[in-house]
This record gives C-alpha cells, sequence and structure tokens, in this order.
C-alpha cells in the first residue's frame, strides 16, 4: 500500500461543506482584511488556547518577529533559542535584528536543555525562545525559572504544539506570551499561511495589533516602523473551521502514534517517548535509526512517504555563519540530525494506512540489519 507523507486533498474532502461555507461568508461579506472573520478567530482562537488575547499574523515567522520587537529586542541583541527547528524560528530574530544564540538539547525530548540555556545566556541575551518541537512541549519550569532569574521575557516558539499541554497546562499562553503557526502542515493549519501571537498583557497586544498593519494608529498615520503582517479573512475563516475540530484531529493524532509504538516497540528504532509532565499533539512522530538514509531509501521503494525534519541543526546553516561558534559544539543535536526519520501521521490517516508503514518499517529493517 502507497502511504503519502501528508494528504491535502483527504482533510479538504473531510470538511468541504463547511469550508465551503466559510469561503463563501467572507466573499459575500466583501471584506477580505481585518474584518469579522479574523476578530472571531483572534476571540476563538484565545479561548481555545487559555490566553486572553490573540493577535493574528501573516505567518509563524513574522509572529515571532513581531513579538521580539514588541518586547523591545533588537540590534546588538541575543536571543537563546533551539538549534532544532524550522529555520524561520531563527530567521525571525534575524528579521528581529538580533543574533540567534543556540543551546543544545535534551535528548530524552529534543527540546532545548535548561542547564545548556543557563550556559548560553550572557549579558547580550534579551530574551528566551524555546520551542515545543514536534508537538511535545520542552521542560518550561526551569526555563520560566532562569528567565526570571536573569529578568528575560521567556516566549513560546509553539508553532508545532496546538493544544499539547506542560503539567495539564495548555502551552503558547503558558509563559503569557506565545507564538503559532498555521502553515499548511500544522495541526492546525490554513490553506496557506497565517500565523498568531497569544499574548495576556494588553498593551503588548496593542502594540503588537499596531506593528502588523504598518505601524499605524490611525489610518495614514503610522507611529512606529511596522510591517504588513495581517491575517486575510479567508484564511481566518478557514481557521475557525479547523478550531472546531482540533481537539477531535488531537486525539486521533494521538491514537496513531500510540498505534505507532505498540507496533514498533522491540525494532531497532528509537522512539518518542512523551514525558509524564506533557501532553503532546504529535505534529511529527520523529523515529531515530543510525542508518536513516538508507531506511528512508527502503521506504521509498515501498510507497511510504517521509521526511526529515530537521537534517541540518541551525548552528551549521550557512544562513547563520556569521553567528557560529566555532570552538563549540552541540552533541546532541549534531548525532540526533544524522538519525531523523518523521513517519506519516495525520488525522485522516487510516489504521490500514499506519499498519502498512508498520510492516514496510519492519521489512525495512530486517534487510538493513
Amino acid at each position: 500500500m502507497s502511504v503519502p507523507f501528508v494528504d491535502f486533498r483527504a482533510r479538504v474532502g473531510a470538511h468541504r461543506a463547511e469550508i465551503e461555507a466559510a469561503l463563501g461568508r467572507v466573499l459575500d461579506s466583501g471584506w477580505f482584511i481585518l474584518g469579522p472573520e479574523g476578530e472571531a478567530f483572534e476571540r476563538e482562537l484565545a479561548a481555545a488556547l487559555g490566553a486572553k488575547d490573540a493577535v493574528g499574523m501573516a505567518n509563524g515567522t513574522e509572529a515571532i518577529q513581531l513579538t521580539l520587537e514588541s518586547l523591545g529586542v533588537g540590534p546588538g541583541d541575543e536571543v537563546v533559542t533551539s538549534p532544532l527547528s524550522a529555520a524561520f524560528t531563527a530567521l525571525a530574530v534575524l528579521r528581529a535584528g538580533a543574533r540567534p544564540v543556540f543551546a543544545d538539547l535534551d535528548p530524552s525530548t529534543l527540546n532545548v536543555a535548561p542547564e545548556a540555556v543557563r550556559r548560553a545566556i550572557t549579558a547580550k541575551t534579551r530574551a528566551l525562545l524555546p520551542v515545543h518541537l514536534y508537538g511535545h512541549p520542552a521542560d518550561l519550569d526551569p526555563l520560566l525559572a532562569i528567565a526570571q532569574e536573569h529578568k528575560l521575557p521567556l516566549v513560546e516558539d509553539a508553532c508545532q504544539a496546538h493544544f499539547a499541554r506542560y503539567r495539564g497546562r495548555l502551552v503558547g499562553a503558558l509563559s503569557g506570551i506565545g507564538c503559532l503557526s498555521f502553515y499548511p502542515t500544522k495541526n492546525l493549519g490554513a490553506f496557506g499561511d497565517g500565523g498568531a501571537v497569544l499574548v495576556d498583557d494588553s498593551v503588548l497586544a496593542a502594540r503588537l495589533r499596531r506593528l502588523r498593519n504598518g505601524g499605524q494608529s490611525d489610518r495614514y498615520r503610522h507611529e512606529v516602523a511596522g510591517i504588513n503582517s495581517r491575517l486575510d479573512e479567508l484564511q481566518a475563516a478557514i481557521l475557525r473551521v479547523g478550531l472546531r475540530h482540533l481537539g477531535a484531529w488531537t486525539e486521533r493524532r494521538r491514537t496513531l502514534a500510540g498505534l505507532y509504538l505498540r507496533e514498533l516497540e522491540g525494532t531497532p528504532l528509537s522512539l518518542p517517548r512523551e514525558q509524564p509532565w506533557a501532553l503532546s499533539v504529535h505534529h511529527l512522530f520523529v523515529v531515530r535509526h543510525p542508518k536513516r538514509d538508507a531506511l528512508r531509501a527502503a521506504l521509498s521503494e515501498r510507497g511510504i512517504g517521509t521526511l526529515i525534519h530537521y537534517p541540518i541543526p541551525l548552528h551549521l546553516q550557512p544562513a547563520f555563519a556569521a553567528f557560529r561558534d566555532r570552538d563549540r559544539r552541540r552533541p546532541v543535536v549534531e548525532t540526533a540530525t544524522a538519525e531523523l526519520l518523521s513517519l506519516p501521521l495525520y488525522p485522516e490517516l487510516s489504521d490500514e494506512q499506519a499498519l502498512a508503514v508498520v510492516a514496510s518499517l519492519r521489512e525495512a529493517l530486517r534487510e538493513l540489519g
């Protein structure tokens, strides 16, 4: 059986009537930017994720960038973050004018290790930016303690972690400010780009709304140098549909992850383990194997789609070469990135398809010895 890594057509097919009704509502309104759909989505998103407010953005990158700018981060400053994430996390730091500083990882979660974050802090550090990688929360209590000790804001990159929980509490707004992406592959995905900032401070929320709209206080009066980062009404309407189903989609992801964990136990794969204090939403199901590339090729021959998230740690990316600490290795992330392999996992994946992935994996692993 051929199993694609992701199947957007299945998502559309399952909810087509709702999606078309939402799009029709926007088309009939004739209002396409900063209108009632966006305002309703912001209210519904904040309520669903336990925040006082949510500010829609054009994408997750600019959500992070404008959050950092709203906190006063700029040229000459440093932001401590993870070396294992989509590069857009660190690119947002650059767009804010600051330097990304990469702390090594906790091997049990592949999120930033609190003690590595502590060691990375300097007199120039102005914010901490942990990533809730693959849908599993970072260990926030010690990170928040470090942030408080050094009087630094902690911004959660929750772009992969809608509805994930840390010690029973929803991530994203747990620190008071967090960023989301609605890229189509995300657990809550748009049909294009989109993002948001969850925020508990009304003054900060107002600042973010001004920055996303060119810095305008009134039409044609620009008080600050903002950018154009507005979530459009069509995407907001689509996201409102998705938000209604996010709870069910999350449970399906957790069910599929449980199937993989049961069926792959005892194989040579290193499997993702949910920590006792966490509830993962399994944005990705990532296994590890020392012969990752050969394993991926063998699965491709059997019609199983896979991806690698992420093959090059950020501190080794050419885009960040100017910030490289050439005398300092990050052994956890450098070992992990040679072994990571993401398996198909999305709410529309059937049990039959998931079992086909398992069967192909077992065959491929036997061939590799």
